[in-house]
């Protein structure tokens, strides 16, 4: 039986091969819950980049031309590697993200499960014949890989983030350059090592690490690199994009989120509290789709914020790697201090703290978990992501008020909402400006449905039928003189 230690790489892989940076530069891991630096890795730029998008492309045409049930068989290897070592992996994913061990072993089994899915889907990337306007001519669609693909994801999901882009990709023909993020590498790193384990050619998977910009602005560059999926902060994707339009890649990007969690007085006040406890406190608050603003209507407000303050108080924090805790650290001290800094301004513009409020006595990276009552929409949070265990209670009077509030910021991701109405579900399917909206469920990522976002939440979809569409391109071909 393999440990976590076993699945910890310190290279990274390029061309079949694990290597070193050129410059012989690391950068220390840390684990957020102890602060004990863990382990190296390369500090990697350009030069290691360029190399991996020339291996990658080396490998596309061979990759592409494989046979499909080849290729959905390396995949279903790949799943079953990731379930057969979930512990160690999850082990892994703990100690260098922080996330309660419980969660982390999710996080592989979903991560799996992406690798399943579109193994099944890319049998299904069908083309079609089009009725033709002219006789003797037929006009067919078939859709092909698009190439290299260019991967950049964060370190709040190391592991399933790159689940997401990786088993498409993979399923399709496209080759891969990825870059994990450096706070939590080792997780992707570690997806490298199972590729070349189960048998995928060299040059089809390659990870580097290093710096984010040396990395991506290597990946701009070049031609070869088709396509850039990002997972990260909307600024950051703004960049990108603009950096893709030089070579004209395809983009798909899952960028910052807001959510609003809506609860109804017709709404199971008790299921509402569940749902909002897992939206909020899952990772520590380290989501883009967690319950960001909770707009409680006012003939229930009271009830829930009572309920909701004695369950964020009932929160087991401490080392994700120990049993019952639930509550994680933050990444790092900056996540503390942009908690800290979102908790004045709500302080000084009228909030009242309810529970929690300062930094653990654990010390380091740990916060109390936090509920905010009397949260106002000029607030900091009513507009800015908080990333962190801060769960600030709006009170509002009518449905068209609490829709008006929840639209109001240029995020678009996921949103929630809690009602017994069922005409209500479907008006705020149509009023409320996200990509994804949970009526009455605050835990509703799937592998079978498209996951993505709207206005500056970004572009393209991971998961469902769609998640394969940004990694083909459709050529259209016109067959005359039949």
């Amino acid at each position: 039986m393999t440990t976590w230690n076993d699945w910890k790489r310190e290279r990274n892989f390029i061309a079949g091969a694990w290597v070193q940076a050129d410059s012989g530069q690391t950068i220390d891991v840390t684990n957020p819950a102890t602060g004990a630096v863990i382990g190296t890795i390369p500090a990697g730029g350009e030069a290691e980049t360029m190399r991996a998008i020339d291996a990658a492309a080396a490998a596309f045409p061979g990759f592409a031309a494989m046979g499909l049930m080849e290729r959905v068989g390396l995949l279903w290897k790949l799943h079953d590697a990731l379930m057969d070592n979930q512990k160690p992996l999850a082990e892994l994913l703990t100690i260098e993200m922080g996330k309660p061990l419980a969660e982390a072993m999710g996080e592989i089994a979903i991560g799996a499960q992406y690798v399943r899915w579109f193994a099944e889907e890319a049998r299904r990337a069908k083309g079609e014949i089009v009725p033709a306007g002219v006789a003797g001519r037929r006009i067919l669609t078939t859709r092909h890989p698009v190439g290299v693909v260019g991967m950049i994801t964060p370190w709040n999901f190391p592991s399933s983030m790159l689940a997401r882009k990786l088993a498409p990709a993979l399923a399709v023909g496209c080759t891969v350059v990825a870059k994990p993020a450096t706070a939590t590498p080792y997780s992707g790193l570690a997806w490298a090592a199972l590729a070349e384990q189960v048998g995928f050619p060299a040059g089809t998977v390659n990870i580097v690490t290093g710096s984010a910009r040396k990395i991506a602005g290597a990946m701009m560059a070049r031609d070869e690199v088709r396509k850039i999926t990002f997972t990260g902060s909307t600024e950051v994707g703004k960049e990108l994009m603009r950096g893709a339009a030089d070579t004209v890649k395809k983009v798909s990007m899952e960028l910052g989120g807001n959510a609003p969690f809506i609860v109804f007085d017709d709404a199971d006040i008790d299921a509402a509290i569940e749902g909002a406890m897992v939206s909020k406190y899952r990772n520590s608050g380290q989501t883009c789709v967690c319950a960001n603003r909770i707009y409680v209507q006012a003939g229930v407000y009271d009830t829930f914020v009572e309920k909701l303050i004695a369950k964020t108080n009932a929160l087991k924090v401490g080392n994700g790697m120990e049993a019952g805790v639930v509550q994680g650290p933050l990444i790092d001290t900056d996540a503390v201090a942009k908690v800290e800094e979102l908790l004045e301004d709500a302080k000084a513009k009228g909030g009242k703290v309810a529970s929690g409020g300062n930094r653990h006595a654990l010390g380091g990276s740990f916060f109390e978990p936090t509920v905010v009552t009397h949260a106002t929409q000029d607030m900091a949070f009513a507009t800015e992501e908080i990333f962190g265990p801060l769960a600030p209670v709006f009170k509002f009077q009518t449905e068209e008020e609490a829709i008006k509030m929840a639209n109001a910021t240029v995020f678009g991701l996921a949103s929630y909402a809690y009602t017994s109405d069922l005409s209500r579900a479907f008006r705020l399917n149509e009023g409320l400006q996200y990509g994804m909206i949970g009526i009455n469920s605050g835990l509703i990522t799937t592998v079978e449905a498209p996951f993505g976002g709207i206005k500056e939440s970004g572009m393209g979809k991971e998961g469902g039928s769609q998640g394969l569409d940004d990694y083909l391109d459709t050529k259209y071909v016109c067959i005359d003189g039949i």
